[in-house]
């Protein structure tokens, strides 16, 4: 069976796109979407990806209304906490200390739920 090799894209609607754009490649490092072939767009690290549905009922992103959340991975949480509060950005650590790592929560300028997580070492 052949198989799919990773994400290839992730594709949302957004009140203001160029400026959501611009927020996530000023935070986060997100290149933004190339305007020709000639740019190239952003390259991820090779890593484990969760590609999971959830109940309807679920309260895991926060608002009812949130029909998706991103997970970033980040080498190190601590300071990409730190980079984003210090750019007055609200984020909220989890501090258990998961078999598989840790986590952290935040909301882009529209609302939209974003998780970062650092994988156990």
């Amino acid at each position: 069976m052949e198989k799919v090799t990773g994400i290839g894209g992730l594709f949302f609607r957004a009140e203001d796109p160029a400026k959501l754009s611009s927020w996530y490649e000023q935070h986060l490092g997100v290149t933004q979407l190339p305007t020709d072939y000639d740019q190239s767009p952003w390259i991820q690290q090779s890593g484990p990806t969760v590609f999971a549905p959830f109940e309807n009922e679920t309260d895991y992103f926060g608002d009812q209304s949130q029909q998706w959340m991103i997970n970033f991975r980040v080498d190190d949480l601590e300071r990409m906490v730190a980079q984003l509060r210090s750019h007055g950005i609200e984020v909220s650590v989890d501090e258990t200390h998961y078999p598989n790592g840790r986590f952290a929560r935040f909301r882009d300028p529209e609302g939209n739920p974003i998780e970062l997580w650092e994988a156990a070492k």
